[in-house]
């Protein structure tokens, strides 16, 4: 005897209660007969681990059963928890994983049409880290100095450098406009006496009626020894626009350092020159939360 019946929404709670699995369920169609299904057969799955997560994929599978049960033991719950996918599914993502928890141990068990059980089988699958949350508590402006400051490309006609940490808006550093210009990207260093980690950066444009040569995008560089350079962050989209203030979102290199460069990739009007008002650096504060580490209940 062959079985042919279409779940619909409204009976969707109704299978779930039957077999005892979750209700996050899609639709599909039950086809299939009411011989005794085959044991699905593990040796084809393949497990990833992925952050937080573990990926379970394998062959589609068309005939021997029409459902199948996969369940679990979380950890992180205290619970067993039970999926449900149709015979012609090719995976499952089992998210919030632990690493820290070695092990799952998954059991599949095939339906037939009549809902009769076939064998368990079984097979063991590693999540990988659950992502780490960052969050800024409070971050602390730097006292910079002006032997601190340096330029690859300063203008020798007017905004010195030093202007960037004199505290007026009205004054202003450029690179170089005269001849011979050269191509960005150009910089603003910092030569700090003591390492840094966690920080941010704000800055002011200058205050003017011309349109050309603000900071469009720059990247953010660390050196441990000032000369092997890192970029940690790229910002994009950077204020075009008379004495503006832009603050970054904090950056958390995972390392130390004690130079620093705000390195301008592009200027309004394409021009191979910058120029700003103020220039300040910030240590942030960070809090870390790590699934993998925290205390458990």
């Amino acid at each position: 005897m062959r079985y042919s019946l279409k779940y619909m929404v409204a009976l969707a709670c109704a299978l779930v209660c039957t077999v005892g699995c979750d209700d996050k369920l899609e639709v599909f169609e039950l086809e299939g007969s009411s011989a005794a299904p085959i044991s699905f057969d593990v040796s084809k799955v393949k497990a990833e681990a992925l952050p937080g997560s573990i990926q379970l994929t394998w062959p589609a599978t068309e005939e021997g059963f029409s459902y199948m049960k996969i369940r679990y033991t979380d950890p992180l719950q205290k619970k067993e928890v039970c999926k449900l996918v149709s015979k012609g599914a090719t995976g499952l993502l089992v998210e919030d994983t632990r690493a820290r928890f070695g092990d799952y141990t998954f059991s599949f068990q095939t339906f037939n049409a009549a809902h009769e059980a076939g064998i368990v089988t079984e097979m063991k699958a590693k999540s990988g880290p659950a992502p780490a949350t960052l969050t800024e508590k409070n971050r602390t402006k730097v006292t910079i100095t002006e032997d601190q400051l340096s330029t690859d490309n300063q203008e020798p006609s007017e905004g010195p450098i030093k202007n960037l940490i004199d505290g007026d808006v009205n004054t202003f550093f450029h690179t170089r406009w005269s001849q011979p210009q050269v191509d960005l990207p150009q910089y603003i260093q910092i030569d700090f006496r003591e390492e840094h980690e966690n920080f941010a950066i704000k800055y002011t444009t200058r205050s003017t009626s011309n349109t050309d040569g603000y900071p469009t995008s720059a990247d953010l560089q660390i050196s441990a020894d000032g000369e092997v350079w890192e970029t940690v962050a790229s910002l994009v989209g950077l204020p075009a626009t008379s004495a503006t203030d832009y603050s970054s979102d904090f950056v958390a290199p995972g390392k130390k350092f004690k130079h620093f460069r705000f390195s301008v990739t592009t200027s309004s009007q394409n021009k191979k020159y910058f120029h700003m008002s103020e220039f300040s650096f910030y240590d942030v504060d960070v809090e870390v939360y790590d699934p993998e580490t925290v205390p458990l209940d």
